[in-house]
C-alpha cells in the first residue's frame, strides 16, 4: 500500500459523501417549495443510509466481485474476505469499497430531483434500494468491475468504455430513470411557484462543485498528476460552463439568475466527469462552454417539447451532460466511437428495461404518488409530521 493514495481517497471519500450530505440535499432543497423543503432532505438522508447497507450487503460484491460478463456475484457480500489488509490496488479494499460506496448513494439520490414535492416516501425507498442493486451496480460491473463493457476478455468491445468517473455509469443511469420515473409520476398540479431558496440552492451548488474533486480526483485511485490534472479540469468545465449558462440566460431573457448560473456549475461538472481522466485544460474549457448552453435548451425541451415534469432538470443536466462528456471522448480523439456510442446505447436500453419493470414491481408495492390533498398541503407535514418554517408558500 501507498501511503499518499490511501490518504488521498480516504479524503475523496469524505468529500464525495459531502456531495449528498448536506451538498446535493441542499441544492433540490432550496429549489422546491418550502412546504417540500425537508421532505427532499429526508429523500437524500434516508437514501444515503439506506445505500450504505446494501451497498455492505451485496451491491458491492455485485459491482466489484469476481463474477462473470454481467455481475460481481456474491463472493463479497458483507464483504466476505475482505479486511484491513486486503489491498485493491495501491489503497486498502476496504477503503475502496468506501469510496464506491459514496458513488452508488449519490447516483439514486440524484434522481430525487425528477420526483419531488409528489411521490410516496415508500415508494422512494423501495425504488431506490432496487434500482441501485438492479440497474447501477450491475453497470458498474460492466465498465468498472471488469464486466461486459471494461475491455476484459468477454468484454463487447475489444478496448472497453472510457468512462472515468461516471458519465454512463452516474450521470446517464440517474438522468434516464429520473425521466422515465417523471413520465410515469406526471406532472406537480402547481408548477408555477418559483424555487423558495436561492440561496439555499447556492450553498449546495457549492458544496458540490467542492466534493466533485473528490468524485473525479478521487477516481484516479492515486495521490499523482493524474488526480491532480482530473482536478484542475473538473474545475475548468464547471467554471466555463456556469458562464456559459448565465451569457445564454442573459441572452435569451435579458437576465443571468443565480439558480440559472449555479445549475451551469453542475451541468459542467457532470459533463467534464467521464473525461477528466484524459481531457486537457483547454478541452475541459471547451466542455463546459458548450455544456452550459446545451444543457439548458435540453431542459425547456424536456418540459416544453416532451411535456414531462422532471421537476430539477436532472436528464438534462446529469443525463445529457453525462452523455456529451463521454461522446467528447471520441471527438478529441481519446476514445473509440464504437466503444462510446456503443456503451450508451447497451446501457440506455439495460436501464431504460430495467428502470420501467422496477417502478412496475413497486407501484405493485406501494403508491407511486401522493393524494392530490397531500400534494397541496405539502409532503413536509403529510409525509413526515414536520415545517421548516412557521410561514409556507
Amino acid at each position: 500500500m501507498v501511503g499518499a493514495d490511501t490518504a488521498w481517497i480516504i479524503v475523496a471519500t469524505a468529500l464525495v459523501l459531502f456531495m449528498t450530505l448536506p451538498g446535493l440535499a441542499l441544492f433540490y432543497g432550496g429549489l422546491v417549495r418550502s412546504r417540500n423543503v425537508l421532505s427532499v432532505f429526508m429523500h437524500c438522508f434516508a437514501i444515503a443510509c439506506l445505500m450504505s447497507v446494501l451497498w455492505l450487503a451485496v451491491g458491492y460484491s455485485i459491482a466489484f466481485g469476481d463474477g462473470n460478463a454481467y455481475w460481481g456475484g456474491l463472493g463479497k457480500a458483507f464483504l466476505n474476505g475482505v479486511d484491513a489488509d486486503t489491498v485493491s490496488g495501491t489503497i486498502p479494499e476496504v477503503l475502496f469499497f468506501a469510496f464506491q460506496m459514496t458513488f452508488a448513494i449519490i447516483t439514486p439520490a440524484l434522481i430525487v430531483g425528477a420526483y419531488v414535492e409528489r411521490i410516496g416516501f415508500g415508494f422512494v425507498l423501495i425504488f431506490s434500494s432496487l434500482w441501485m442493486l438492479l440497474c447501477y451496480a450491475p453497470v458498474a460491473h460492466w465498465i468498472w468491475g471488469g464486466g461486459l463493457l471494461a475491455g476484459a476478455e468477454w468484454s463487447l468491445f475489444e478496448n472497453g468504455v472510457n468512462d472515468f468517473a461516471g458519465g454512463i455509469v452516474v450521470h446517464q443511469t440517474a438522468g434516464l430513470a429520473a425521466l422515465i420515473l417523471a413520465a410515469f409520476l406526471g406532472p406537480r398540479k402547481d408548477k408555477g411557484k418559483p424555487p423558495h431558496n436561492p440561496g439555499m440552492v447556492m450553498i449546495g451548488a457549492a458544496m458540490l462543485w467542492v466534493g466533485w474533486f473528490g468524485f473525479n480526483g478521487g477516481s484516479q485511485l492515486a495521490a499523482d498528476g493524474g488526480a491532480a490534472m482530473a482536478l484542475t479540469v473538473t474545475h475548468i468545465s464547471a467554471a466555463t460552463a456556469s458562464l456559459t449558462w448565465a451569457l445564454w440566460e442573459r441572452i435569451r431573457f435579458g437576465k443571468a439568475s443565480l439558480v440559472g448560473i449555479v445549475t451551469g456549475t453542475i451541468a459542467g461538472l457532470a459533463s467534464i466527469t467521464p473525461a477528466s481522466g484524459s481531457v486537457s485544460p483547454v478541452e475541459a474549457l471547451i466542455i463546459g462552454g458548450v455544456a452550459g448552453i446545451m444543457c439548458q435548451e435540453l431542459c425547456r425541451v424536456v418540459k416544453d417539447m416532451l411535456n414531462i415534469d422532471d421537476t430539477l432538470d436532472v436528464f438534462a443536466v446529469h443525463g445529457v451532460g453525462g452523455m456529451f462528456g463521454i461522446l467528447m471522448l471520441v471527438v478529441f480523439g481519446h476514445a473509440g466511437v464504437t466503444e462510446q456510442v456503443g456503451g450508451l446505447i447497451v446501457v440506455g436500453i439495460f436501464t431504460t428495461v430495467m428502470t420501467t419493470a422496477i417502478i412496475l414491481v413497486t407501484k405493485m408495492i406501494t403508491p407511486l404518488r401522493v393524494s392530490s390533498d397531500d400534494e397541496a398541503e405539502g409532503l413536509d407535514i403529510t409525509a413526515h409530521g414536520e415545517r421548516a418554517y412557521d410561514m409556507i408558500s
